[in-house]
């Protein structure tokens, strides 16, 4: 594989707050504001997490107590804690939590990924160490698919997902596709509803420095590369800049996949050549833009290959 100095500075600002005793983070590109408690109106029959909803400016906002979800013992009473509203996508929650406390810049230095998807549960993605202390980045994304199950359910529509499987064309099963994601959640939600849609080669890397090394490895060959633009060694843009270089990546398509889309961030992906850009979690777009894709490379080129 070909030796190539890969930057792994990439600067993240996160969010710390504490639960109980416990303190965490939470990437601050999700977070909207800090509110004090407002009050809420309970609904029946739904988790005990999941305290009521307030109003925010004459607009719901669910209210979550995220010291019930992740199972963390609080003296603090509802009326003391604060709302982090956060959003992802077009859904908005208020997370309550004992307090904020201030923003910190991290670098990948400081984000231990060693026991991701071990032993730190489904809904943490790195230890980060500040502070003499090991703070915990949740990952955000899957707190709201489970809060929120009507996030997830939308990728469970298998009439949809098998339409999309119809409108292929020549031999799929020698279309092979990477996914660069630091969810374990998202990256398997993705493999499955992939595969669901027609796509079975569908291997992942667990940020954009497994990614490269991936594409780089002569061994090895892909016909697509779908990322997440946020992650901490390598982020998606910065991969598709490396990959741009690269005289076997430079016409690689890539489809950005990603719960943050600023102009700033498409412009930039569209002067790096990108197919698509999808906002998460809209997974049916998302197979959609890989479908087209397929069709359009891919079985123009099996057909050239085909003996007369």
């Amino acid at each position: 594989m070909k030796s190539t100095l890969i930057p792994t500075d990439n600067k993240w600002e996160v969010v710390v707050f504490t639960l109980g005793n416990e303190a965490f983070a939470i990437n601050v590109n999700k977070t909207r504001e800090i509110l004090r408690w407002t009050g809420c109106r309970p609904v029946p029959k739904t988790s005990p997490a999941f305290v009521g909803i307030t109003t925010v400016r004459g607009v719901a906002l669910p209210l979550v107590d995220l010291r019930l979800f992740l199972g963390i013992e609080s003296p603090l009473p509802l009326e003391e804690t604060k709302v982090m509203v956060v959003e992802f996508n077009d859904v908005r929650l208020g997370f309550l939590v004992d307090a904020v406390e201030r923003i910190h810049s991290v670098s990948a230095n400081d984000l231990d990924s060693s026991l991701t998807g071990i032993c730190l549960g489904p809904w943490v993605l790195y230890v980060m160490k500040r502070d003499s202390r090991n703070i915990l980045l949740l990952d955000y994304e899957a707190i709201v698919q489970a809060t929120s199950p009507s996030v997830a359910d939308q990728m469970l529509d298998e009439n949809l997902l098998e339409s999309y499987r119809e409108k292929l064309e020549g031999d799929v099963s020698r279309f092979r596709i990477l996914v660069a994601d630091d969810s374990p959640l998202l990256r398997q939600q993705l493999q499955d509803v992939l595969a669901r849609s027609g796509f079975e080669h569908v291997h992942c890397a667990l940020d954009g420095v497994e990614a490269y090394e991936l594409l780089m490895d002569e061994g090895q060959r892909f016909d697509l590369l779908i990322t997440d633009i946020e992650m901490p060694r390598l982020d998606g843009l910065s991969l598709i800049e490396l990959l741009r270089k690269e005289p076997r990546t430079q016409s690689l398509p890539v489809i950005l996949y990603s719960s943050i889309m600023v102009q700033g961030l498409l412009n930039r992906a569209d002067s790096l050549n990108t197919y698509a850009h999808i906002l998460k979690p809209d997974v049916y777009q998302l197979v959609e833009s890989v479908v087209r894709l397929y069709n359009e490379t891919t079985v123009p080129q099996q057909s050239e290959a085909e003996p007369a």
